[in-house]
């Protein structure tokens, strides 16, 4: 189900920004090659509606992809690229898709208003939570633990232990929420949503309100990541923002470092997500103008536009070992590629 498929050229006003190599022969490429990917490029199919999310299992030997189709797709990574496992059970889109940290779990939320736990071996179900009464957007699973989080259009983000049946905290945030990540420690909650603003909730006191607003973006914000050393968080907004915001305890007031450009969302409206790179040197964010934008996290500078995709590009995430990364896209394929720098 896999399908190799070569560097397409970079447009022209594009050259500086593309990391497509200048053409070799094919035992100096082989040579240069930076991972086990059987191609630099390859294009997996198999998904019968649009993309919508993918991760990386933690030790990096697999793929998970998730969409419209209401399915969740498992790949092996390197040589074959073989799809070994479809898992079924959603009666609706999924929206986001994760692994728990021992890698043996998968994590789900999906248009059907529920929030879904699977063997990541078998795809048996092992958890199903439907407390929401609205669309869940997103969900996060703790990055060491057996917590997880989601947030939906019914206004609410609950938290949930995957050894107890009701969910343990239920934060009322009052509008749409779009997306939610988890702090390493278990403490904080942040979400986004279609009030612009990316709240941070502290689960140890009063959570009937957020305990830090963070003001900045001007539309909806569709994706959130912890930074890998938990200090900061990524958010990617529809005003065509990427922004970077310190979350640390004694941090100034202005808690936003960084902004991002160069990337596009539509009228279509999709939640697109953004991920860091495993040493949190770089950065990427979905994009609808259907390329690959990956910035340098310290200078901003966007390094790599890639072409290849024919719809929004959902989602990009970072392989957590080897400069590969995954791209989910509207066109119903996803791409694994290799960074060349």
């Amino acid at each position: 189900m896999a399908e190799k498929r070569a560097h397409p050229a970079p447009a022209e006003d594009e050259e500086s920004l593309s990391i497509v190599p200048s053409k070799k022969a094919k035992h100096d490429e082989d040579a240069a090659r930076a991972s086990a990917l059987p191609a630099p490029n390859v294009q997996l199919c198999g998904h019968e509606g649009e993309v919508s999310s993918l991760r990386f299992s933690p030790d990096g030997q697999c793929l998970a992809t998730a969409g419209s189709d209401k399915a969740i797709f498992c790949w092996r990574v390197f040589h074959d690229n073989e799809n070994t496992l479809v898992i079924q059970g959603h009666t609706n889109a999924v929206l986001e898709v994760h692994w728990f940290s021992d890698g043996s779990t998968l994590l789900s939320s999906s248009a059907d208003k529920t929030v879904r736990c699977w063997d990541a071996e078998s795809g048996t179900q092992v958890k199903k939570v439907n407390e929401h009464t609205g669309i869940v957007n997103s969900c996060c699973p703790q990055r060491r633990g057996g917590l997880f989080v989601s947030g939906a259009d019914d206004g609410t983000i609950k938290v949930w232990d995957t050894r107890v049946k009701r969910s343990v905290h239920t934060l009322r945030c009052g509008f749409p929420v779009c997306a939610v990540a988890f702090a390493d420690a278990a403490d904080q909650v942040f979400s986004g949503g279609v009030d612009n603003a990316v709240k941070v909730w502290d689960l140890r006191g009063d959570s009937s309100s957020p305990c830090l607003l963070l003001k900045g973006h001007s539309d909806t914000v569709t994706g959130l990541r912890l930074s890998p050393d938990g200090s900061h968080v990524l958010s990617n907004a529809m005003d065509n923002t990427l922004r970077e915001w310190d979350i640390r305890p004694y941090a100034p007031p202005n808690r936003c470092t960084k902004v991002f450009t160069g990337h596009l969302h539509s009228f279509e409206k999709n939640l697109l997500r953004c991920d860091y790179s495993a040493d949190g040197g770089k950065v990427t964010c979905g994009s609808a103008d259907r390329m690959v934008n990956i910035w340098d996290s310290s200078s901003r500078k966007l390094i790599y536009k890639l072409p290849g995709h024919s719809g929004s590009v959902n989602e990009v995430v970072f392989h957590p070992k080897d400069p590969v990364i995954a791209s989910a896209s509207s066109d119903k394929t996803v791409f694994l590629g290799e960074l060349t720098q």
